[in-house]
């Protein structure tokens, strides 16, 4: 298997485009943003970029996946864009007219778009299975919890409702025991307001009843 560096190299491949007529900074915008990306998925994301380079950074790539998919027949699936870098090409050199018998240099600059996708194999599909089980135990871990709370919930299910008897029941006798009092209440107003009307009369009956016991005792004498 070849080695780069200390590193099996994994399987994959490359397509350059030479002498893309556009500034390499502005070619490197884009690549940095399919760099790490699976295959498909970075497609997706040139064909949407609002960049002018990402059209021909899609043509590359898509070049290097058919590379990977007719000639070293690996998944498109599987592939991933491993490298992705741009090179500064030649720059054409032009000369504009300017006031005074001026001339300012303009510089046509070109770039070299490399990118290498490299099929990565699914390591862990047991892993992955295990996964798929592992989220049924989740789920499983997760019911548990929730069945325990229905197991809870029905016993506070029961006690609104027993509060409610028993709301019920404290209304019933709030209200019986409101009739009461409202008559208690009634028959004491008319007593008190009596009370105060009879007291100047019992006065007044004491008054006269000792005014004539005055009277009678002088009588007597």
């Amino acid at each position: 298997m070849p080695v780069k560096g200390d590193a099996p190299v994994l399987p994959g491949a490359r397509a350059v485009a030479r002498h893309v007529r556009i500034s390499p900074n502005k070619a490197r915008r884009v690549v940095n943003l399919v760099r790490g990306l699976p295959a498909k998925e970075a497609l997706t994301v040139l064909q949407f970029a609002p960049q002018a380079a990402s059209e021909p950074v899609y043509k590359v790539l898509a070049s290097a996946i058919a590379n990977a998919e007719n000639n070293e027949r690996l998944d498109p699936d599987s592939l991933l864009v491993a490298e992705a870098y741009v090179d500064e090409g030649q720059t054409a050199k032009r000369f504009r007219p300017r006031a005074q018998g001026r001339a300012y240099r303009i510089r046509k600059r070109s770039c070299h778009i490399t990118i290498v996708v490299e099929s990565v194999p699914a390591a862990g599909t047991g892993r992955r299975g295990s996964a798929a089980t592992g989220r049924g135990r989740a789920a499983d871990i997760t019911a548990a919890p929730s069945r325990r709370g229905a197991a809870k919930a029905a016993p506070e299910k029961a006690t609104p409702a027993k509060a409610s008897k028993k709301k019920a029941d404290d209304d019933e006798s709030t209200t019986v025991d409101a009739a009461p009092e409202s008559s208690v209440s009634t028959e004491k107003k008319p007593a008190k307001k009596a009370s105060k009307k009879a007291e100047p009369k019992a006065e007044k009956a004491d008054e006269a009843e000792t005014a004539d016991g005055a009277e009678a005792e002088e009588g007597t004498e």
